[in-house]
């Protein structure tokens, strides 16, 4: 208690009273020793030693060694205070860092202006959202994270003030300086913003410094070339320009940067700077706001300030006026001779110099200089890069994201199977990513044309059409209108078509627009980053909510704080591995299998994928169609699922059936198909055959049936390298089978003997048998059947039997070189010969498809039978399935789904839940869903190539290891 006290008497004895209740300098918790530190400093300083802390100069770590040398000169000559790194690169920096301080008798405070992250300066860095994106989130937790993980980038790179947040209000969106660097227009959402980020910020160790004081918000001019007016009564600057000020000095704020401005209200003197006014930084900001913390000049180079003063005089000027540090002074030698003349005249007070001096010294005590390191360049890259700023980055962009029209709830859109959708691209910037995430949600097809009439022509076969507005996301300062030739554009399209209209700049290119009318949504994505594009997409077609508030007015039709919120439907999104609890480094294992698989033969090549709480975290394609190494694998490609189709194709319509009543799990083989009656399966129960406890054969060779007499090929009786109307069932390129042998196959499935003991036996001959009871209940081709229950509205639009009817051979694996049965290198076509001999589309194999339509699936199981705003099926009917009824005979299957192994031995990692499934493909596919952990997993490959009897992949157990790593490297 005495100790407390005594700190207290000390700091009221050091600093004049101020409205701040704490100086925001003073480190509560070690004043004793902070005071004691900068004594110490300040009493063995000489005078130019003393001023040279007034000073922070600037340096590009890109500099030719000339300029790094001048800088050098100046911290050994004018005992500089501190620097403020410009452009260049974090190694760079850092080793120029270490350099410069090696040189200082007292540690410089480094500065940088990181408004949204070190990129703003630097390559090889972070961007974070502009503030202008931050401001269309309500959550102002994640601002206040952004501001921390900045600053904790600041403060790796060893830098000890950030000169933000920016907390001007701009109120006019023809500023050529702030805009999208603000957090908007309206008072109390910028101040929160600003105070969120600052505490986020100062909580990592770093100062802010708020700016730029007294508001540069409502001007349309730079002060980096001129003077700008803000001409306003003081009580609408105290109500506006000055709220948010008040608000983070009374919070703690380190410091505050004063703009170079003419603000009549404050500053009688005609074009005044206000950077260089004793009435506002003095009597205003000092003592009539309390603030005790570092008091910054914008930058004294810049023509609001320069034209006003020559170098030297202008320092003297900014410093009387009551600033401490004067930011890039055009030139050190002469304003320290200024300053010391100045000190010798008694213009400048001891009592005055040791203020602001002993003010910089204790804010260096408060960022650690009193045990000044060096910058560890070791990792520094990664460090400043990792998966916890992706991670950030998608938290912010998804609560940002903001719809400002919704007519007739046309967003998120509904009803995949009856969309076909257009995408067209407009500005200046690649929407390459926006595309390429659209297109895993629906049939979304780029749209390109020379002229108006070309686009008005083409767009008329589409229901929709999604129009982005891209513009460069490389600064907030780039361009961000419409050209007068886009807007007619854009005016025709609407008028003519389903519009959406996307804008992935700052908002006010809306008001290039003079109607929406004929706009049926909008949506503002702020910027045209790549994880802005990709959960944009996502939002479109419901996999994300729309959250974000306009943070501007745009117009009497967009006023401030328009919002459209939109639910989801529960479709797959796309981000993190850290956003759900997975560690993103641990993962990385599956690339190290996956290539060991491509390195062993295992495979030519795979498509990975993971999703875990409804969302795709991993999505890797490795290796080559074939060995010769020629095609390279795609997120497009189409694999051979073989046995996957099971569980992606027979059960899905199973289950609606049995949801409908129209099947149990009790219904017998004869009362599905009336020619089973009298067959040796007529009391065959669908559990039982789904469960592989029937007694039913594992499988017929129906293709050996039909070789010729010598067995070196098929025979002529049953096949024709030609169609015709007697040989019209494709089994292959060029080859037709009979199409009356489709009846000698079921015929010898109905009259095949039932094995004699009642075990487990895995059995493909259940799904023949389903193919024949869909085709005749539904009276349509399985492959049309499925399309039209499932994979249409489910968005599954790389997943169909018969693939070569929709994709060419460049996107789809082989499967094999049958040298055997078809003679012939199997590509397109389904590899297992009974499906191939029933046409290619089977119940037990003959889908395509890629990782992606696979998780899709695999997903609506997870949410146990509803995707995209639609139910497949009842939750209980996904419990009935999901439950192995035989454990007790040893049977570890569901009905329908491959369930983890009873003991050591089983398709699975040994790592998953008992109430996990899936299901694994003779060609080396393999699919599983975790409802304990919300995790899918799905591997494909074409192991099969050229070789079917190629089992390295089964005996490595490749694909369970690479379960395990997934398991792994869930966190929480």
């Amino acid at each position: 208690m005495k100790r407390f006290l005594l700190a207290s008497i000390l700091v009221f004895l050091f600093f004049p009273l101020f409205a701040q209740e704490n100086n925001p300098l003073i480190v509560k918790t070690d004043f004793q020793n902070q005071k004691k530190w900068v004594d110490s400093i300040y009493d063995n300083m000489s005078l130019e030693e003393k001023i040279g802390q007034l000073f922070m100069v600037d340096i590009f770590s890109s500099d030719p060694k000339a300029k790094t040398d001048k800088i050098k000169d100046l911290i050994t000559n004018y005992h500089l205070g501190g620097i403020i790194f410009s452009k260049g690169g974090p190694v760079r920096q850092a080793k120029l860092n270490n350099e410069f301080q090696s040189l200082a008798k007292v540690p410089l405070m480094i500065g940088m202006d990181a408004e949204w992250g070190l990129a703003m300066r630097l390559d090889s860095t972070y961007a974070f959202p502009w503030n202008m994106t931050l401001g269309a989130i309500t959550d102002n937790k994640i601002v206040e994270k952004v501001g921390r993980r900045i600053g904790e980038h600041s403060k790796r790179l060893g830098v000890h003030i950030n000169f933000a947040p920016v907390v001007d209000i701009n109120t006019n969106p023809k500023n050529p300086i702030i805009g999208n660097r603000s957090f908007g227009e309206d008072r109390d959402n910028v101040t929160e913003k600003g105070l969120a980020f600052m505490k986020g910020m100062q909580s990592a160790g770093v100062m802010g410094s708020a700016k730029h004081f007294p508001g540069h918000g409502d001007t349309d001019s730079d002060s980096h070339k001129t003077l700008p007016t803000i001409d306003f009564s003081r009580e609408r600057l105290d109500s506006l320009e000055l709220y948010p000020y008040k608000k983070l000095i009374n919070e703690g704020l380190n410091s505050v940067m004063v703009a170079h401005l003419n603000v009549p209200a404050l500053e009688p003197r005609i074009n005044y700077p206000s950077s260089l006014s004793y009435n506002i930084v003095t009597d205003l900001l000092k003592k009539e706001l309390g603030f005790n913390g570092l008091i910054f000049t914008d930058a004294l180079n810049m023509k609001g300030a320069s034209n006003f003063k020559k170098p030297g005089e202008i320092e003297l000027a900014a410093f009387l006026a009551g600033n401490d540090v004067l930011l890039i002074p055009e030139d050190v030698p002469k304003a320290m001779v200024f300053l010391v003349n100045s000190y010798n005249d008694e213009t400048i007070t001891e009592k005055r110099l040791a203020y602001s001096v002993k003010k910089i010294l204790y804010a260096k005590y408060k960022v650690g200089l009193n045990h000044y390191k060096p910058v560890n360049t070791n990792y520094l890259i990664d460090d400043l890069n990792s998966v916890n700023d992706d991670a950030l980055y998608e938290e912010a962009i998804d609560n940002a994201l903001t719809v400002i029209k919704n007519d007739r709830a046309i967003l998120p859109i509904k009803d995949l199977q009856k969309k076909k959708i257009a995408y067209v691209n407009f500005g200046d910037d690649s929407g390459e990513d926006f595309l390429k995430e659209l297109k895993k949600y629906g049939n979304v097809e780029w749209v390109k044309a020379n002229s108006l009439n070309d686009y008005i022509q083409k767009l008329k076969e589409y229901n929709y059409v999604i129009i982005g507005f891209h513009k460069s996301n490389d600064n907030p300062w780039k361009g961000y209108k419409f050209s007068q030739n886009q807007v007619v554009w854009l005016y025709e399209i609407a008028r003519t078509n389903t519009v959406i209209l996307d804008v992935f700049a700052r908002p006010y290119a809306m008001l290039d627009l003079k109607t929406t009318a004929n706009f049926e949504g909008i949506i503002m994505s702020y910027q045209n980053s790549k994880i802005s594009q990709e959960l944009s997409a996502q939002l479109i077609f419901g996999a994300r909510e729309a959250k974000g508030v306009l943070p501007v007015s745009l117009g009497e039709d967009f006023p401030l704080n328009t919002s459209f919120k939109t639910k989801s439907l529960r479709r797959l999104q796309y981000g993190t591995p850290e956003s759900v609890g997975v560690n993103s480094y641990k993962l990385k294992k599956i690339d190290s299998l996956a290539n060991l698989g491509i390195r062993e033969g295992m495979f030519p090549g795979a498509q990975i994928l993971v999703a875990r709480k409804g969302k795709v975290i991993y999505q890797k394609n490795f290796g080559y169609h074939e060995y010769d190494k020629k095609i390279e694998v795609k997120d497009t490609d189409i694999y051979d699922l073989a046995s996957l189709t099971k569980i992606l194709a027979s059960l899905p319509l199973v289950m609606e059936l049995v949801d409908k009543k129209e099947l149990s799990l009790n219904t017998k083989l004869s009362e599905m198909l009336p020619e089973y009656k009298h067959s040796n399966k007529a009391n065959v129960t669908l559990k039982q055959m789904l469960s592989h406890y029937a007694r039913f054969k594992a499988w017929i060779p129906f293709y050996r049936h039909t070789f010729n007499d010598d067995k070196t090929g098929v025979s002529s009786k049953y096949y024709s390298d030609i169609p015709g109307k007697n040989f019209n069932v494709e089994v292959a390129e060029n080859l037709y089978m009979r199409r009356d042998y489709i009846d000698t196959i079921y015929k010898e499935i109905r009259e095949s003997d039932l094995n004699s003991k009642l075990e487990y036996k895995y059995s493909d001959l259940p799904y023949y048998i389903l193919k024949k009871y869909f085709e005749r209940k539904f009276d349509k081709p399985l492959g049309t059947i499925v399309q039209e229950n499932i994979y249409e509205s489910l968005g599954a639009n790389y997943t169909l039997y018969h693939p070569l009817s929709k994709f060419s051979k460049d996107n789809i694996p082989p499967s094999e070189q049958d040298n055997l049965f078809r003679n012939q290198k199997v590509q397109g076509y389904v590899n297992d010969q009974g499906a191939a001999m029933l046409g290619g589309a089977s119940g037990h194999a003959g889908l395509f498809s890629n990782s992606n339509d696979v998780a899709k699936i695999m997903q609506m199981y997870l949410w146990k039978g509803f995707y995209g705003g639609k139910r497949y099926f009842n939750p209980d009917v996904l419990d009935k399935f999901n439950t192995c009824y035989y454990c007790d005979k040893n049977v570890r299957r569901g009905v329908g789904f491959d369930k983890p192994q009873l003991g050591t031995v089983g398709p699975t990692c040994g790592c998953v839940s008992m109430t996990s499934f899936g299901h694994s493909g003779f060609t080396g596919t393999f699919a599983w869903a975790d409802p304990e952990q919300e995790l899918v997993y799905v591997f494909l490959s074409n192991r099969t190539f050229p070789d079917a009897t190629n089992r390295k992949l089964i005996k490595s157990d490749l694909r369970s290891n690479i379960q395990a790593a997934i398991y792994e490297a869930i966190d929480y």
